[in-house]
């Protein structure tokens, strides 16, 4: 049987990353769902970790500081709750305190310290999900020193890296703490309608990407329809919510990619470059609730993301 051209989009198995063998804690269950050696040319990173009672922060206990813009999303895994996390979540942005215990977005504009990441406490596993944008491949972020602060204050663009951590900046506005509700028709059967927005230039100016969710926990009828974007290359998440198997989707789902259908069963990424037919997508059984994400680099809104999309 011949291999489809788009296969090389998808990224079926996420991969551990090198080093965690005998690693512990987070550390131990983060995978890499997108990066440069996954699917060449996608230019972004993004991996997944699941976070549970016995989890330790492990390199997000420093401070540290990165050269491209992130999103960390802290994801409650109720789907009946869905901006309930689970937890109470400690973490220093620019040095500034923030504590949640949400489904919470933190965007962290290039240049930004961040960290330590704690917890006061964890009721239920959930998923942190890391996304990098402008790097293909996983960061490795600078420790926040005296000289590190000097180098950014001298080459940073204005914004918060051009200043010292705490330097008039309120670092409480890159947080997302609830979602906007704007995306999709008003009722499909076994899935969340209307979607739940976690980051766009209406919640953040500086952010140069949309990126929505929703929970589906039965076969959505109607089918999501074919479609393509023109303007935006888009990454596609589907993500399973066992804890005790995480790379189980829970469902088994056909996703068109140009002209072929693929089938996947598992958590998986696609990357779809701007004006790349995808869809229809439709679920041939759903066992457990899963998510569905879309990431649309480089639009700002909904409208930006979505016009002339069908």
């Amino acid at each position: 049987m011949s291999v489809s051209a788009y296969e090389r989009l998808v990224v079926r198995r996420p991969l551990a990353p090198s080093g965690c063998v005998g690693v512990q804690g987070m550390d131990a269950e983060r995978r890499i769902l997108l990066s440069e050696s996954q699917v060449s040319g996608c230019g972004h990173y993004v991996d997944l970790t699941w976070v549970r009672p016995d989890s330790q922060p492990g390199r997000y206990a420093i401070e540290q500081v990165l050269d491209y813009d992130q999103v960390l999303l802290h994801i409650g895994m109720d789907w009946r709750r869905p901006q309930k996390l689970g937890a109470t979540v400690e973490f220093y942005l620019g040095g500034q305190r923030m504590v949640f215990d949400t489904t919470t977005a933190l965007f962290i504009p290039r240049g930004t310290p961040y960290g330590l990441l704690a917890w006061k406490d964890i009721r239920q596993p959930y998923v942190l999900l890391r996304l990098v944008f402008g790097s293909g491949e996983e960061p490795v972020g600078h420790w926040w020193d005296a000289e590190t602060a000097r180098l950014y204050a001298s080459s940073a663009p204005p914004g918060p890296g051009s200043a010292a951590p705490g330097a008039g900046v309120d670092y409480e506005q890159y947080v997302i703490r609830s979602p906007l509700r704007e995306a999709g028709p008003a009722r499909v059967e076994g899935r969340q309608n209307p979607t739940m927005t976690y980051l766009s230039g209406r919640q953040i100016p500086q952010a140069k990407a949309y990126l929505e969710f929703g929970w589906i926990w039965d076969v959505p009828q109607p089918p999501i329809p074919k479609m393509r974007h023109d303007d935006y290359d888009e990454i596609v998440l589907h993500i399973g919510s066992d804890p005790d198997c995480p790379d189980d989707l829970g469902a088994v789902l056909h996703f068109g990619i140009g002209n072929d259908l693929f089938e996947f069963d598992t958590t998986h990424c696609a990357y779809l470059p701007r004006a790349t037919d995808h869809g229809p997508l439709s679920w041939e059984v759903v066992r457990r609730p899963m998510i569905e994400m879309a990431v649309m680099l480089g639009a700002s809104t909904m409208e930006e993301a979505w016009a002339n999309s069908f």
